[in-house]
């Protein structure tokens, strides 16, 4: 819980700001039947991010990296729109969808266990070819859907929640059961800690690695649907572009460690929902745009200064205090003699 105390002291921090330029951002009103406000929108706009976050989380804590979740989200969105366009089947569009995505981590996670490609190189391969691949599905262009049931994964609502905060919900729901209350997760900071140690030790390291870039596949598949959702349509060159990084702030903000290990899942979602409170905060002050992005780093740069333990410890020049002189016995004084 000490891990969680700065980046939640800092989202509150985010949302008294919003308080302070925009008064009743803390209202939600109930209107038709669905739930209306600023805390819903930034759920509803964050929940792509948390569900890559989500995956990403469980990679880097095996060690890795995925740099090609951006692409996929775009390669899962522009397969569905097309399918749905030609008549295919809501269904069938997102199974196939989903199915590639999938397909596309696992290969991910076999370059880095079987053939051992450094995660980074591996990962970037797919996040190059990956955005070709979404571009030829689409041809270029922007595919547009006008499907009902498409349009409830993203844009539709359930008992007056947003669906995709259910989809989220849900996720999180299961990959908390896999993780902690099974052993699945104590074999993935094995693997992270010592992958060679862990496979001496009888763990099947590959499996876990290629199982943990499928899930985070699968997951930016299930975000690339959410978002292709929202705006019922599919842009393979924009969907999903630079959603990575933003990913691997939400893991680093969250306390997980980009060395492997240990992860915090919810660090993670605490960490999703300060780079969406960050976006919703950049227009509520009235940043201009053109400055947009270099006051988002600067913002992300003070937060991880913040966690830093080092950091705090010398700007407010705390020293650890020596270790008080052991006394001499008498019998050590007659060994020294």
């Amino acid at each position: 819980m000490r891990r969680l105390l700065w980046p939640i002291l800092v989202l509150a921090a985010l949302l008294l700001v919003n308080l302070i330029f925009t008064p009743g951002f803390f209202s939600i009103q109930l209107r038709e039947g669905h739930l209306y406000g600023s805390l819903i929108d930034i759920l509803r706009f964050g929940a792509p991010l948390i569900l890559v976050s989500l995956g990403m989380t469980l990679v880097i804590a095996t060690g890795g990296i995925d740099l090609s979740v951006g692409s996929i989200v775009a390669i899962s969105g522009a397969l569905a729109c097309l399918q749905i366009s030609q008549d295919q089947g809501l269904f069938a569009a997102v199974a196939l969808a989903l199915g590639l995505c999938t397909l596309l981590g696992a290969w991910n996670g076999f370059l880095v266990a079987a053939v051992g490609i450094q995660p980074i190189i591996a990962t970037l391969i797919l996040m190059v070819a990956g955005r070709g691949l979404a571009q030829l599905i689409t041809d270029g262009q922007i595919i547009t859907v006008n499907d009902p049931a498409f349009k409830l994964i993203g844009g539709g609502y359930l008992l007056t929640v947003p669906f995709g905060i259910l989809i989220v919900i849900a996720v999180l729901a299961i990959t908390v059961f896999l993780t902690r209350r099974l052993a699945l997760g104590m074999l993935i900071e094995s693997v992270g800690g010592n992958a060679e140690a862990s496979r001496l030790a009888g763990i099947r390291a590959r499996g876990i690695i290629v199982m943990v870039y499928a899930f985070a596949a699968l997951c930016a598949g299930v975000a690339g649907l959410m978002i292709s959702s929202n705006v019922s349509s599919a842009d393979g060159n924009n969907a999903g572009l630079w959603i990575e990084l933003d990913a691997i702030l939400a893991v680093v903000i969250g306390g997980t460690s980009l060395a492997g290990g240990r992860f915090s899942l919810g660090g993670t979602v605490i960490g999703a929902l300060i780079i969406q409170t960050l976006t919703t905060t950049i227009y509520s002050i009235g940043v201009p745009p053109e400055t947009t992005l270099l006051f988002k780093a600067l913002v992300v740069t003070a937060v991880c200064l913040i966690q830093s333990q080092a950091f705090r410890d010398k700007v407010f020049h705390r020293r650890g205090r020596a270790a008080p002189p052991r006394p001499v016995t008498e019998e050590k004084v007659r060994v020294s003699t």
